[in-house]
């Protein structure tokens, strides 16, 4: 049988170690009450007034300098992406126009029968291989395209071959030819160019998206801006507080942030407004000329396969006027704008103008006569007013890509260097900030 011990009646309980006999051991918050106590007391005083204001201007002026690195290193990073990523699509759409200009120049020498020109052969080849290697490079640029622009290079494997055989009959007069030829028309139509607007439109919203981005990083600035005011009022403070109109550190790291903050300020929306400039000017311009040239070249197409067709052909000459009429709205646009000098749409219209007498030929029921004129490459012939319309639009296309690509990088070194600013500043002003409030901490001591 177990019992409870008890403690005998009268028998003393043992103090709690570390205690007077008699008393109870301390609250467990009475040392972080009095530590508080303690530093509220030494915030009554100057010296501990003046290490808090040393504390808020030393974070101020360095929370400057991070929130200004910042806004200067996204706005850099925004326009680093939008020179990218247009380039991406501006490299998408040339090869869109190489296809289609490949594509117009089998269809045209199509029509000459037999063994067709040299020269024809050899611009078909170069405008492949051209989209081939682009195709390759843009693929590897960007993880975002690689996969639809992977399809369009299979598919253009199957357009060559198809292409490839109907030279072969049209050369040994089998009117087999222009089925293949259709075909091919067709595959480069109805897949290829529809998947590659997909990859234009896929990189038009990241541009854009990188365009709003430059936009957005002046507000990260203005933020860290807002710190500025902390140096101010302190400065004021201290001014009363010690009766002396100026302390010298405090004064010039204000002085210091203020400055550098207003020049970074302009050089990001210099930066910014440059970049908008960016868009709605040269950007712009490039693609309203890359769009017409593709147009063009569909067009030429068209005009084609409205003579292969020898009377059945209306469908196409259809399309051709839809595409050409596009593409002059473009392009009339484009020089109301003020962002192209109008020669590309003057040679679109001239162009068309000469297609026009093709057509009178040919509704007059004068085909070989309307083949004649389509194929000849005389300075006065259709051919060589679409020549110079090409000629017109890629001197567009490469001017406005140069320009793009230039003022962009331009822009973005603009921002680096204005965040750059701002970081040392706002160093500089923390250290002149902390000796300035040190110099009167010195006369408590």
């Amino acid at each position: 049988m177990t019992t409870t011990p008890v403690r005998p009646a009268g028998q003393p309980t043992a103090p709690v170690p570390g205690t007077a006999p008699g008393t109870s051991a301390p609250a467990p918050a009475a040392a972080p009450t009095a530590r508080a106590s303690r530093a509220r007391r030494a915030l009554r005083r100057t010296p501990g007034k003046l290490r808090l204001v040393m504390a808020l201007c030393v974070l101020a002026a360095l929370a400057l300098g991070v929130l200004g690195f910042q806004a200067g290193s996204v706005q850099s990073r925004a326009l680093e992406a939008a020179s990218e990523d247009a380039a991406q699509l501006v490299g998408v759409q040339e090869v869109r126009n190489a296809l289609v200009a490949a594509d117009a120049t089998a269809t045209g020498a199509f029509l000459v029968g037999g063994l067709e020109p040299a020269d024809q052969r050899a611009r078909y080849d170069d405008l492949v291989d051209q989209a081939a290697t682009r195709l390759a490079t843009l693929s590897g640029s960007n993880e975002g395209d690689a996969a639809l622009l992977g399809e369009v290079a299979a598919d253009l494997t199957v357009y060559t071959g198809l292409v490839e055989q109907a030279r072969a009959s049209n050369r040994q007069g089998f009117p087999v030819g222009s089925a293949y030829l259709d075909q091919a028309s067709t595959i480069l139509r109805e897949q290829m160019l529809p998947t590659l607007d997909e990859v234009v439109l896929d990189d038009a919203d990241r541009v854009a998206a990188d365009f709003s981005g430059v936009r957005n990083a002046l507000w990260v600035l203005a933020g860290g801006l807002l710190a500025l005011a902390v140096l101010l009022a302190s400065q004021v403070w201290l001014a009363r507080r010690t009766h002396r109109v100026l302390n010298v550190g405090l004064a010039v790291a204000t002085g210091v942030v203020l400055v550098v903050g207003v020049v970074a300020t302009v050089l990001l929306a210099q930066a910014s407004s440059r970049a908008q400039d960016v868009r709605t000017g040269p950007y712009a311009a490039t693609l309203a000329a890359s769009q017409a040239y593709s147009l063009g070249n569909d067009a030429k197409s068209m005009e084609a396969f409205t003579l292969i067709k020898r009377g059945s052909g209306q469908a196409y000459e259809e399309a051709f006027v839809t595409a050409t009429d596009d593409a002059a709205a473009r392009l009339d646009a484009a020089a109301a704008e003020g962002i192209l000098d109008g020669s590309t749409a003057q040679a679109l219209d001239a162009w068309v103008a000469r297609h026009a007498e093709i057509r009178a030929l040919d509704d007059d029921g004068r085909w070989d006569e309307a083949v004649a004129l389509a194929t000849a490459t005389d300075p006065e012939s259709p051919n060589a007013a679409f020549d110079a319309f090409s000629a017109s639009a890629r001197d567009d296309i490469e001017t406005g890509a140069a320009a793009t690509s230039d003022r962009l990088d331009g822009a973005a070194t603009t921002a680096t260097v204005a965040g750059w600013l701002v970081l040392v500043a706002g160093l500089v002003a923390a250290l002149l900030a902390w000796r300035g409030v040190s110099a009167r901490l010195e006369e408590y001591r």
